[in-house]
């Protein structure tokens, strides 16, 4: 089949754009608000862009809570959503508040970075450290802004967890890392793939 985009007439149930770019890593973004507040979201918009210096990046879909708070402190973290993880980044997907805690939402312990004032996800395997460095809103062939802001932060901090270190290296069969790979499959990096459906708001 083939179809073209700006028709979008593809005659499926579902549009398969986002899951034919697939797996998509999962960055699990901790904010901390001007107010205190502190938020947690998963980005399936997520990779690392440059080595030297160590950048990564994450993609907004409209300006949501993780965008506002990295754009008015500068900060945030990015934890690694692992399998033993599912359920609660999950959870901290809901759509809620501003100022609502996902962390306590999901039953996860939120700890502050070594360096940024933002929070990330103790249990996590892996976290990285981040400060802003841009936000960038993406234009279409049309020369409009899209619905979507990227959001840059170079790697100022790294934590790995001993318990995934085995000779000299992080064994990603003991994180096994979640990926989405649309609509509402996962993976963890291995032959499994599995559903999960988003939470609705309360």
């Amino acid at each position: 089949m083939f179809y073209r985009t700006d028709t979008n007439a593809h005659g499926l149930s579902h549009d398969p754009f986002k899951a034919i770019v697939a797996p998509r890593p999962i960055g699990w973004i901790g904010t901390k608000g001007r107010d205190g507040s502190y938020n947690l979201s998963p980005y399936s918009f997520f990779n690392i862009v440059s080595d030297r210096p160590k950048l990564v990046m994450f993609s907004s879909s409209g300006r949501k809570h993780s965008l506002r708070n990295a754009e008015e402190t500068g900060m945030f973290t990015a934890s690694l959503a692992s399998r033993h993880l599912a359920q609660q980044m999950n959870a901290s997907s809901a759509p809620v508040d501003y100022g609502t805690n996902e962390f306590e939402l999901a039953g996860l312990t939120a700890r502050l970075g070594e360096i940024v004032d933002a929070p990330y996800v103790a249990e996590a395997f892996t976290v990285l450290e981040c400060r802003l460095t841009e936000v960038i809103q993406p234009r279409g062939l049309d020369g409009n802004g899209a619905d979507a802001f990227m959001v840059f932060g170079q790697v100022v901090g790294i934590h790995i967890s001993e318990a995934v270190i085995r000779d000299g290296r992080i064994d990603m069969g003991l994180a096994r890392p979640l990926a989405r790979m649309g609509y509402r499959d996962y993976t963890d990096g291995g032959s499994d793939v599995f559903e999960i459906t988003r939470p609705t708001g309360t």
